[in-house]
């Protein structure tokens, strides 16, 4: 290769390249049926495991705590001590103090005069991607400089476009160290749908980082169209540079995301080493229509992988992150040998099935990206090599032993909030940081940082997990009720919402100790039916009867669509029982929400509880029913709720008799829920003098201890509560399918009925 040929500009300067050696690799697929099946991590070879040890709401760092305030990328200081986050629409950096990371506190901010895009830390400062761009045909930023002793800016180094990604050599880096800058001059996604070029093109400064700040030069190192004209790609006169990685011989790697291409760069020469095509994968197994079922049985050919995120694994291999972005993405991850551009690992359908099996899969997204592989980092921890893969619509990181990178294992998964970005490890501290963007404070979706810790035991997430019959797991999520099984004591029924289509129920096996490694086990599937057809409802409460076959509450759009279902044991609807035409007219949206059963033949009662007041009657107060069987009659009660912010009831439970418990909750999550408690009613047998009586009822559990424990964003729906034959008293959370939740299903056992209501 011939030396580069250097012109020098007033800023940045210019690193023209010729003679390049370009390496193409073949695209590289999976074959269709030959991509692996995804399996549950092996939990019991692994002694260690990582654990949250809290969820930081990034608007604590900002005056207004109804502003969008976000975390998108997350650096530490050199003593792993204070974390500095990239806040793009509040144009500043953000910093939190982790001094003990179980308690993160907020350390105020510092604007950097545009919008934020990327940050590193070397040595005492951090380094900022700052995008300044008026348009985009007019792209710039800066490389803002700041002194992390006093926590103010020293310099700012013109880039000359806009700024996507930083990396700083690596501390045991041979050679110097630099910084690289991943210039990507973003394409508008309102010309032409997105397509590219769109000019002008981005390409990569690198900074020599000798001496003081002030003496720093940004090295402008292009990308031209001879160089990444590789096999596969899109448009070589727009390189759309995405994001950039340093290993320990001050190599840096960048994904060119649209173009679906690698190019490996040696800084210290400013020269371009080889591009590679990032290749194409062709799935089998995965859900492609959104039709409100997951159902893992599509095939998807010919795609691009369209990496995003990448990073060294050692010195010879790398990994990518295949968000995909123009032509759809491949939903997983790949290992490519650095030096020959050939895949030696594709996750295939893997990471797609993993979300599946806990509760983690966006049916939303099926048509798009799926779980939308968006970040990767590799990092050494207590000597083990592992990566971490943030997936941006699975709201999770999945975690490998990367001990041999041409055989990733997958280790664990990791529940966080909505829109993971930005991954980092403090290796000295045992510590994982994630950074999740996503945040809209109206509808209570807030961007945070979450902390894990590499500790011994067990993993505590999932809770609840599916199984994978014939290597395909059970789709499920949104699970809306929870009934004990009267003829297996340790079996629980579920039920999904209308978020899910047809609707399903779905048998749960319960370990003798639920905790960390011992989830409780979704083992089939059975289709709710009519007349031979499946069928949907709001399926919002569900109790097994004796004799056999359930109970569903079926919640409507309106009064009249509310109805009792009565089901035999294989989900086929027998009998449709409507609410009483008073109680109809007076229902909002937030009809039946619970039922429970107690005897059986002529001494069958069915029990609802409505989860919001009528129309007809006071604010605060709702009303449980029964209806006797055998006679097709209803009698009403009020119920008087707790004040909060849309507080309601979501289940309710027999106690044996007349007596129940009921779960009340409001509708806030993370840390400004407040009401998620369980009571104990008694529901009188006799007639009373006044028409509608009022019930009584005791407060047996404040629930947000428990929720809180796992140290997660605080869960807003308890929507299942119920005594198994076990004499153990169960309670779920309803996900929302993924979509405008964090996604995460919390399964709890809160011990013995017996000590907790006095029965059983």
């Amino acid at each position: 290769m011939e030396a580069p040929v250097v012109t020098r500009l007033r800023s940045p300067r210019l690193v023209r390249l010729g003679g390049l050696a370009v390496a193409c690799a073949l695209s590289v697929g999976a074959a269709v049926g030959s991509v692996a099946v995804a399996g549950p991590p092996d939990r019991h070879t692994r002694a260690t495991a990582f654990q949250r040890l809290a969820t930081f709401p990034v608007y604590r760092n900002s005056t207004d705590p109804q502003a969008e305030t976000v975390a998108e990328i997350t650096a530490a200081s050199t003593d792993g001590r204070t974390l500095i986050s990239t806040d793009s629409p509040g144009q500043r950096v953000t910093f939190t103090n982790i001094a003990d990371p179980a308690r993160p506190r907020p350390a105020d901010g510092l604007d950097v005069g545009g919008e934020p895009t990327s940050v590193s830390v070397y040595r005492s400062y951090a380094l900022v991607a700052v995008n300044t761009s008026g348009s985009f045909t007019q792209p710039s930023g800066e490389l803002v400089v700041i002194s992390l002793a006093n926590r103010s800016i020293l310099t700012r180094i013109d880039v000359g476009g806009q700024p996507d990604s930083i990396a700083i050599t690596p501390h045991d880096a041979r050679g110097g160290d630099y910084a690289a800058v991943a210039i990507e001059n973003e394409r508008d996604e309102d010309v032409d749908a997105g397509e590219i070029p769109q000019l002008p093109g981005g390409d990569v400064v690198a900074l020599d980082l000798t001496g003081a700040p002030t003496r720093w030069v940004a090295e402008r190192i292009e990308l031209t169209p001879s160089l990444i004209g590789v096999a596969g790609v899109h448009a070589p006169q727009d390189p759309e540079p995405e994001y950039v990685s340093i290993n320990d011989r001050n190599q840096a790697v960048v994904t060119l995301q649209e173009n679906n291409a690698i190019a490996v760069i040696d800084l210290p020469t400013r020269r371009v080493l080889r591009a590679f095509t990032a290749g194409t994968v062709d799935l089998s197994g995965v859900d492609t229509v959104e039709d409100g079922a997951i159902d893992p049985t599509g095939l998807l050919t010919g795609l691009p992988r369209e990496p995003d995120g990448i990073a060294w694994i050692g010195d010879g291999f790398v990994g990518t992150a295949n968000e995909g972005d123009l032509a759809g993405g491949t939903r997983g991850w790949s290992v490519f040998d650095a030096r020959t551009g050939q895949v030696v690992w594709d996750a295939g359908n893997t990471l797609e099935r993993e979300a599946i099996r806990v509760g983690l899969y966006p049916e939303s997204r099926s048509e798009n990206k799926g779980t939308e592989p968006e970040n990767i980092t590799v990092s050494v921890i207590d000597g083990r090599r592992y990566a971490f893969v943030g997936a941006e619509r699975g709201n999770f990181v999945a975690v490998y032993d990367l001990t041999n990178p041409r055989t990733p294992r997958l280790t664990q998964v990791l529940p966080v909030t909505n829109g993971p970005e930005g991954l980092l490890t403090l290796p000295a501290r045992g510590l994982l940081v994630v950074s999740s963007e996503t945040d809209v404070p109206e509808d209570n979706l807030r961007s945070t940082i979450s902390l894990f810790r590499l500790t011994r035991g067990a993993p505590a997430f999932p809770s609840i997990e599916s199984a994978s019959p014939g290597g395909v797991p059970i789709g499920w999520g949104a699970l809306s009720a929870l009934a004990g099984d009267p003829r297996r004591p340790n079996r629980l029924w579920t039920v999904s919402d209308s978020y899910y289509t047809p609707t399903t129920l779905y048998p749960i096996a319960v370990p003798r100790n639920l905790g960390p490694g011992r989830p409780a086990l979704i083992t089939g599937a059975v289709t709710v039916t009519e007349n031979g057809r499946p069928v949907g409802v709001d399926a919002e409460g569900l109790a097994a009867r004796a004799g056999g076959g359930f109970w569903l509450a079926a919640e409507g759009a309106t009064g009249s669509q509310n109805q009792l279902l009565r089901l035999d044991p294989s989900g086929t609807i027998q009998q449709r029982i409507a609410v009483p035409a008073d109680i109809a007219a007076g229902l909002t949206s937030r009809g039946l929400e619970g039922v429970a059963v107690t005897g059986t033949g002529r001494n069958e009662q069915v029990i609802v509880a409505l989860q919001s007041p009528l129309s007809s009657d006071p604010a605060g107060i709702t009303r449980i029913g029964r209806y006797t069987v055998a006679t097709d009659t209803w009698t009403w009660y009020r119920y008087r709720l707790d004040s909060g912010s849309s507080v309601g009831l979501s289940e309710i439970v027999s106690l044996g008799g007349n007596r129940f418990a009921v779960l009340e909750r409001d509708n806030l999550a993370g840390p400004a829920s407040a009401v998620k408690r369980i009571y104990q009613i008694t529901v009188p047998t006799t007639p009373a003098t006044d028409p509608v009586p009022m019930v009584s009822k005791r407060l047996v559990r404040d629930l947000l201890p428990v929720l809180t424990a796992s140290h997660g964003w605080t869960q807003e729906k308890v929507e299942g509560l119920t005594v198994a034959g076990n004499g153990r008293v169960y309670f779920v959370t309803d996900n929302d399918g993924v979509e405008d939740a964090t996604g995460e299903t919390l399964f709890a056992d809160l011990g013995s009925a017996r000590k907790l209501f006095g029965t059983r």
